[in-house]
């Protein structure tokens, strides 16, 4: 299968599109190959809502195996449909763009440097995880700057090795696997442009086949 994807000609399908170890939410009345690739390439459940009455689903919500943390601005109905899946988060007006200032998988939620340590305690309770507030390659945004899984994290190719240094010395694991890369075609906002949970994963249509390399070697899948 190529493991490349794009929404209605558009490869940043992490903005649109929000993947955990079972389910993913995408847009309503997104396009069925697209439902239908992700599906097969994630073995995953596929979900259509708005968040926030929007279609930037990956920008408004993250979570884990625990839980979603989402925009406290969503409506009833979206809200709804995400305790369908499990229990909810609303986080409140400061940084209420989850899945843009939070990278959480089982273990650790890196959040925006930021944010305040109230936001971060609830976060870490709520997740049962270690919350790490940290920047990348200058930016903050470390919902859309990185991806992880339970297996790995992948960040700009623009970290510095400082940064890099700090991140492996506060994770729970000298197993996991942390790397650095970019998608489409040099991009170092690696969650713009990839799904990716332990089953497998699908890149923005303009990734390159080394982009495409780092993201496999990285997350296990060679």
């Amino acid at each position: 299968m190529d493991p490349t994807l794009s929404l209605n000609g558009d490869p940043n399908i992490g903005v649109f599109a929000r993947v955990f170890e079972d389910l993913a939410f995408v847009p309503v009345e997104s396009p069925k190959e697209f439902k239908d690739k992700i599906a097969e390439a994630l073995d995953v459940e596929v979900v259509e809502t708005f968040i926030q009455g929007s279609s930037v689903i990956g920008l408004l919500l993250n979570g884990n195996s625990r839980g979603f943390v989402a925009s406290g601005l969503i409506l009833d109905s979206e809200l709804d449909t995400l305790q369908d899946y499990g229990d909810v988060l609303l986080l409140g007006e400061e940084m209420n763009a989850a899945g843009n200032v939070i990278l959480t998988n089982d273990s650790f939620a890196v959040v925006h440097p930021d944010m305040s340590s109230e936001m971060q305690k609830m976060i870490g309770e709520f997740l049962k995880v270690k919350v790490i507030p940290m920047s990348f390659a200058g930016m903050g945004t470390v919902g859309m700057t990185c991806a992880c899984t339970n297996a790995g994290v992948l960040l700009p190719a623009r970290s510095t090795p400082e940064e890099i240094d700090l991140l492996e010395h506060q994770l729970p694991s000298d197993e996991f696997s942390v790397g650095t890369g970019s998608v489409n075609m040099g991009s170092n906002l690696i969650g713009t442009g990839l799904l990716v949970n332990s089953k497998g994963y699908l890149a923005g249509n303009t990734t390159t086949g080394f982009e495409l390399g780092r993201i496999e070697d990285v997350f296990g899948f060679l």
